[in-house]
């Protein structure tokens, strides 16, 4: 559990890093799962994204790969939209596959998981950088851990609403 923890802290952080900060100019032109810009293994999910509220500029890992048993500095860079705040209701779906197994698949209010990046609701519009420094324990099992993270603003009934971003991260562990 302490595992998948770390690894939704490394997505979270490149979730949280917000708009403005576009190498793509004003809107961010992914398709198809392009990289995350930066020394990460972060890729964009299969979608358009010129309607997300987060643009990431750059996201960096050290080391990239990660390793078991040592901590694993972040940054990440971008620009919101706009404001995230409570009233937005936003969560991120996260699944995290050891292969083909399914770990964790669970549903996390953005706005209380994002104390763990040093920030808190509401997120305001504009530039954000975020360093974070998380340690991984050793006692991650070698193989390929799949991550996917997908974050969105919710109405009252848990209907999407607006998109705020969609990442997936494939990391191997060990030899």
């Amino acid at each position: 559990m302490k595992f998948s923890i770390s690894l939704i802290s490394l997505l979270f952080s490149g979730l949280v890093a917000v708009e403005g900060l576009s190498i793509f100019g004003d809107s961010q032109k992914v398709l198809g799962g392009g990289a995350v810009p930066g020394d990460n293994p972060l890729t964009f999910c299969q979608q358009e994204h010129d309607d997300d509220i987060l643009t990431l500029k750059k996201v960096d890992l050290f080391p990239n790969p990660p390793r078991a048993g040592e901590p694993l500095f972040i940054e990440a860079t971008g620009t919101l939209k706009r404001d995230i705040t409570e009233e937005d209701n936003a969560v991120v779906d996260i699944v995290v596959k050891y292969g083909f197994i399914k770990l964790l698949s669970t549903q996390a209010d953005l706005c209380e998981q994002i104390k763990n990046v040093d920030m808190e609701c509401p997120i305001k519009k504009g530039p954000i950088t975020i360093r974070k420094e998380v340690q991984l324990p050793k006692e991650i099992p070698p193989g390929k851990y799949n991550v996917h993270a997908n974050a969105i603003t919710t109405d009252a009934d848990k209907t999407e609403k607006d998109h705020i971003t969609c990442l997936e991260a494939t990391v191997q562990f060990g030899a």
